[in-house]
């Protein structure tokens, strides 16, 4: 079963065809983990993990939006996260590129997300764009040890102390980009045990759709070229994953 372990299908861009197009996510036999950006769009995404079995939740507020965060937004991550469909607190991080949110404003954020997903034994679904320094300092002095660097960006070496550190390493689209033969070379050193798939829909559509709206059914495109870099048959990766999603989030996917 493929699991598609970071998506937005909560975004506006599926509003005109959402429950079309998971319906044949659906039929596909593709599992779903959707992550919140802030606390509208981690409601909205356990309303989807709610109403599709093959569909759940991650709650958490994105570095972009740490800066409007409501009073008391730790408590009503924390009342979400007692849903069985949540599994795990996300996305959170850093964002260094665009810098919507003052990176004090981001750092206070993420620490206080963090010390929240240990407090509840859950993983993390972390951010972290141009901030890898930062993001790596703060997830040591956090004590937690199980978590997912989605849509992974670093260096092979900072790679090796998150895998320390007990996190995991999802790849998206890039990896069919012409131009990523860093992304791919970090892919190929990894343990295959700490490998996940994503789409990080609507954005970073794969190869030959490049440009357009991303969505999960175009997983298999990711998986292909992950089984390339493997060298191994698009089966295996997507058998490897699978089992690395359920050791990751805790949960037998259906």
């Amino acid at each position: 079963m493929l699991v598609d372990v970071h998506a937005h299908l909560d975004d506006e861009a599926f509003d005109g065809d959402r429950d079309q197009l998971l319906e044949e996510i659906k039929s596909r036999g593709i599992t779903v983990i959707n992550s919140g950006s802030d606390l509208e769009s981690s409601r909205l995404s356990l309303r989807l993990a709610r109403e599709y079995e093959f569909v759940y939740a991650c709650v958490g507020i994105h570095p972009h939006e740490a800066s409007g965060v409501p009073a008391g937004y730790l408590e009503a991550l924390r009342e979400m996260a007692r849903d069985p469909k949540v599994v795990a607190v996300g996305e959170i991080g850093l964002d260094y590129h665009y810098n919507f949110s003052p990176r004090d404003v981001q750092k206070k954020v993420f620490e206080e997300q963090l010390s929240l997903a240990r407090e509840l034994g859950l993983p993390v679904v972390v951010h972290s764009r141009e901030a890898h320094g930062d993001t790596l300092e703060i997830l040591k002095k956090s004590a937690v040890r199980k978590g997912l660097m989605h849509c992974y960006s670093g260096s092979p070496e900072t790679a090796a102390e998150l895998l320390a550190l007990g996190f995991y390493f999802s790849f998206g689209g890039i990896l069919t980009f012409k131009n990523a033969a860093r992304t791919r070379e970090v892919a190929a050193g990894l343990p295959r045990d700490r490998i996940l798939l994503e789409t990080d829909c609507p954005y970073l559509s794969p190869e030959p759709f490049r440009g357009r709206r991303n969505d999960p059914t175009r997983l298999p495109y990711i998986a292909a070229a992950l089984a390339e870099i493997w060298g191994v048959p698009v089966e295996e990766v997507v058998e490897i994953t699978h089992r690395n999603a359920v050791s990751l989030f805790n949960i037998d996917f259906k």
